[in-house]
């Protein structure tokens, strides 16, 4: 077009022809517009597929982001993964093959992550030598064979010392008997009309027409319910000895059982719902039956602790629903837990009644899960778990000089430690560059600080809840070993006898003990639970009471009147 304006530029009109070129300039001229009307067209329509484009290449960006991010974690996964699968595994391991621990974390304050190497820890002496001194003895004397009690040079006689040179064993005897009772029969000597003879009565009985007595009873719930083992192993074990019991028998004696707790299991809630301070932590549990809105066979066992007491919930949810129905309506309760939504989402959190306090080991768990996964991250986790390492130890002198000089101290040195984090994860979060593993542990850190923290106005708050962690290990043991329950009231069983015995433990009473002494009160009440079951509560047993129940020899005199307090 540009060539065609300048040869048309160069060429002169001739006389007579200046409207023929008016006419020829005006054609060029309406092209030119016409053209000139294209090209916008063609502009504005590249414009608009070039913002298309950018808009593309921007959402591409951000998606190559994401799955960069999502690399990156799964990458982490992958390691941690590995970690697991092809690690080192004993069933005597290393404290540096503990999943809570990372290498390097020791190196602080010129330490080293040899344990040989470690100073001796404070105020943790080693174990005592065990004293069997309370077991009853049986004496036995050892003689030589006649052949060697003479010289075996001259062949005299030997003669025998009064001393003896005298050694201990510890032996232990299970077995099995028959106890056969017989019942004296009276004739009566008189006239007198009415009977003339009297039969002695039956000793009380548990489970009345049972084989069963008490004592075997005693042995299947604690060795179901306290040692977490299958009752197959336990009739297995029986069958060695000459005691050969249905596995059927046991089930159904079980469950004539189930009322005799109950009473207990209520009284044991009641004692955790009183207490101000408590925790919570739940665990899965199979129960295999089938519920009508519900697929599979999970369930939860929650487990709820008080001051001095232990209650676990069976449900077939996790929502917030079963913590929200153990709490009594309008009591203030500060509950210790992990980040599990569904406490959060509680109608008495809401409402402030119940205050939500977080665990410190699950954070610290975070960062320890970051530096195993991403080994570049390490000293950057490093960094966090040693102000982790620096709070619980200024905490712990704090609770050593509780209402004592060296309180403001230890006090003073642990807001500043809470301070330095708070101040660090802000400015963390700030850098834009940020891992987004990284990213992911601080905001959910700032995001719960408020009830992370709480412990450090209330000192009776712990920093975490391994507590009730602790308390759930057993019944997790008993869940791989016989799978749950096969039946609800089986699972009920086993959720009020796990509150029984971890209760007891708090109390450190001896569960055989106990279990003796309450199972012959109810076989004194006809198979029943007994009318009034205080008397049994270790809260309400008195201090002789309960130094008798730590015994395994069982003092009856104690008990004689189990209704004195």
């Amino acid at each position: 077009m540009a060539a065609l304006l300048l040869e048309q530029r160069h060429t002169e009109p001739q006389p007579g022809e200046a409207g023929s070129a008016l006419d020829l300039l005006w054609s060029e001229l309406t092209q030119l517009r016409a053209e000139v009307a294209a090209l916008h067209r063609d502009n504005l329509e590249l414009r608009q597929q070039a913002g298309y484009w950018k808009s593309m290449q921007a959402r591409a960006s951000e998606r190559l982001n994401a799955l960069e991010q999502e690399n990156e974690h799964l990458r982490g996964e992958v390691a941690r993964l590995n970690a697991q699968l092809f690690g080192p595994k004993s069933e005597k391991q290393s404290r540096k093959d503990r999943s809570n621990h990372l290498d390097g974390l020791d190196d602080e304050e010129g330490g080293t992550d040899d344990p040989r190497s470690r100073p001796a820890r404070r105020q943790r002496p080693g174990p005592k030598r065990r004293d069997f001194r309370h077991l009853p003895t049986r004496e036995e004397l050892v003689e030589l064979p006649e052949a060697e009690q003479v010289c075996p040079r001259c062949g005299q006689p030997w003669r025998e010392r009064s001393d003896t040179e005298d050694s201990e064993q510890i032996e232990i005897e299970v077995q099995a008997y028959r106890r056969v009772l017989r019942r004296r029969r009276y004739q009566a000597t008189c006239p007198c009309a009415g009977c003339q003879t009297r039969t002695a009565p039956l000793p009380p009985k548990l489970i009345p027409k049972s084989l069963l007595g008490t004592s075997v009873w005693v042995e299947i719930l604690l060795d179901k319910y306290a040692s977490h083992r299958p009752t197959e192993r336990l009739l297995t074990a029986w069958e060695h000895l000459g005691l050969g019991i249905a596995a059927s028998t046991v089930a159904g004696g079980l469950r004539r059982l189930l009322p005799l707790f109950e009473p207990l299991y209520q009284a044991i809630q009641e004692r955790v719902q009183q207490a101000a301070y408590q925790q919570a932590d739940e665990t899965r549990w199979l129960v295999f039956v089938d519920q009508e809105g519900k697929a599979g066979h999970r369930w939860w066992l929650w487990a709820f602790l008080g001051a001095d007491a232990v209650v676990y919930v069976l449900d077939p949810r996790r929502s917030h629903d079963v913590p929200e129905g153990h709490f009594r309506a309008g009591v203030s309760v500060v509950l210790l837990v992990d980040r599990l939504s569904s406490y959060k989402a509680m109608a008495p959190v809401k409402a402030g009644l119940v205050v939500l306090a977080f665990c410190w080991a699950h954070v610290r768990r975070d960062f320890i899960a970051v530096a195993k996964s991403f080994p570049e991250l390490k000293p950057w986790a490093l960094g966090w778990l040693r102000l982790i390492r620096q709070a619980y130890r200024h905490n712990g002198r704090r609770l050593e000089h509780l209402e004592a000089p060296g309180f403001a101290e230890a006090d003073g040195a642990l807001r500043a430690v809470t301070d330095t984090m708070a101040a660090q994860a802000v400015q963390e979060l700030s850098t834009p560059h940020l891992r987004p593993p990284c990213r992911k542990v601080l905001a959910s850190l700032q995001e719960h600080w408020t009830g992370l923290t709480r412990f450090v106005d209330d000192p009776r708050i712990p920093l975490d809840n391994n507590r009730s962690e602790r308390c759930l290990r057993g019944p997790a043991v008993g869940r791989k070993n016989y799978y749950g329950s096969s039946a609800e009231w089986s699972g009920r069983l086993a959720a009020l006898l796990f509150s029984l015995f971890a209760t007891l433990q708090q109390w450190a009473i001896n569960p055989r003990t106990w279990l003796r002494w309450y199972l012959r009160g109810c076989a004194s009440a006809g198979g029943q639970a007994p009318a009034s079951v205080a008397a049994y509560l270790p809260w309400k047993l008195s201090v002789s009471q309960r130094e008798a129940l730590q015994d395994p020899a069982f003092g009856s005199s104690v008990f004689d009147h189990p209704d004195s307090s």
